[in-house]
């Protein structure tokens, strides 16, 4: 139930953040410029629509995640309400589960909104809907809970401005680790296993990245699906133990 209680808490806070909003709005308008742009393309707007609105969904949902995650810690840091929260009965890894659990709701509330963007421009220009759009959109959300839990991690240790830079760089980082990989592989040497080292421990998040797969119509069988889904969410689950240990190591006294 404190778990809970927090997560409601953390997810009206949320709701009255006007970045919130402010990033919600621009990415359906992004989504809705593709009826715009489709019209300067000489065939194939099919898959522009579908590119522009997979790529405004994620760009714009991992800003969500990343510039109101870094503040789930900090900001009870800063208006010195965390040492009320530590001095109750709550336990420091419910006190960020909540906060977690919080922000995915609104992540999740925010996909759904900007997905149904999508999905009208979709039947207004008459672009098949495909199984596969919603695996897409299914991974992406999962690749939100990781990055949530970066900016999460983050915060327990550092300021929101480093915060914001690291998880940035994990992000971008993140999506080219198999390129970190090939990279090695043709070094040899100490450079090798250094590269190999950060394509095993850094989040691969090149693996929730469907949008090749519906533009093209290619399907993703659900097995791959699952795996890839529980990979994100063992890596979820990692990222947040590590905070909570960080967290209750420190000291607000």
């Amino acid at each position: 139930m404190k778990v809970i209680s927090i997560a409601l808490n953390t997810f009206r806070e949320n709701l009255r953040d006007k970045l919130l909003y402010n990033l919600l709005i621009f990415a359906l308008v992004m989504i809705g410029s593709s009826l715009i742009l489709m019209r300067l393309t000489l065939g194939e707007f099919h898959r522009l629509i579908l590119d522009i609105g997979l790529g405004s969904i994620n760009f714009f949902g991992v800003l969500i995640a990343i510039f109101v995650g870094i503040g789930l810690v900090s900001k009870e840091i800063e208006k010195k309400t965390i040492y009320t929260i530590v001095s109750k009965p709550v336990a420091r890894f419910q006190f960020l589960l909540g906060k977690y659990l919080g922000l995915s709701l609104t992540l999740l509330i925010n996909t759904a909104i900007m997905a149904g963007g999508l999905l009208v421009v979709l039947y207004v220009q008459e672009v098949p809907i495909h199984a596969v759009l919603f695996k897409a959109l299914s991974l992406i959300v999962v690749e939100f809970m990781v990055i949530t839990a970066v900016a999460l991690l983050f915060s327990t240790f550092s300021s929101a401005t480093f915060s914001a830079i690291f998880t940035l760089a994990l992000y971008v980082i993140g999506h080219l680790t198999p390129d970190l990989k090939a990279f090695g592989e043709k070094m040899g040497g100490l450079g090798k296993t250094i590269l190999e080292g950060m394509y095993y421990v850094l989040p691969n998040l090149d693996r929730f990245n469907l949008k090749g797969h519906v533009t093209h119509q290619l399907d993703v069988p659900s097995g791959d699906l699952l795996v890839i889904g529980l990979y994100g969410m063992a890596y979820t689950a990692f990222l947040l133990t590590l905070a909570s240990v960080i967290f209750q190591r420190r000291d607000f006294r």
